[in-house]
């Protein structure tokens, strides 16, 4: 399982979680919905200061309000809807560099060599470089961890539920060659 993990976080006074993550994308969590849910987070919404203290957890795998009030980043990445602004796909360097596994350095230099163009695929502000996750993808193809968020998971649960079925008929290869099959298309 991959741990989305939280960078930035806001509140808003419509008791919704603003989270930026890791991969430059950003999710808005309903928690008056969650409260609805759950009655331990009902707090949050009949005390609206203790709300507002919401912080990113250290390592930022969840976000936390008190000793008793936690919630985690992946029930925020799972759950939330995605918010689209004006810096969606952009992405500094660095972060574009630990998302695609790859040193900064060959960012660099394939702005120097042309294979990303300044000014289309990339950006300089100040001291620090943009670029496009689109440019990401064409040059160096979607990373895993974006690949990994794509899985069809009705599929690998039917795929799941027929393999259990042919090692219950005695036709365990036929349950290992069908989950070889999900392995090799989801790249896992």
């Amino acid at each position: 399982m991959i741990n989305h993990l939280i960078r930035s976080l806001s509140t808003t006074k419509d008791f919704h979680l603003i989270a930026q993550f890791d991969d430059g994308s950003i999710k808005s969590y309903d928690v008056e919905k969650l409260s609805k849910r759950n009655s331990v987070f009902k707090e949050l919404i009949t005390k609206p200061t203790l709300f507002t203290k919401a912080k990113v957890d250290t390592g930022g795998y969840g976000v936390i309000w008190n000793d008793a009030l936690d919630l985690s980043a992946n029930e925020i990445w799972a759950n939330g809807e995605a918010v689209n602004n004006s810096f969606s796909g952009l992405l500094a360097f660095s972060d574009a560099s630990r998302i695609w596994n790859l040193n900064e350095s060959t960012l660099r230099k394939a702005l120097v060599y042309g294979k990303l163009k300044a000014g289309t695929d990339c950006c300089k502000y100040g001291k620090q470089w943009i670029i496009t996750e689109e440019a990401m993808v064409r040059e160096y193809g979607v990373p895993r961890s974006l690949l990994i968020n794509q899985i069809d998971k009705d599929e690998i649960l039917s795929a799941l539920a027929v393999a259990e079925d042919d090692i219950r008929n005695g036709n365990v290869s036929d349950a290992f060659d069908s989950l070889k099959e999900i392995r090799k298309k989801y790249k896992i």
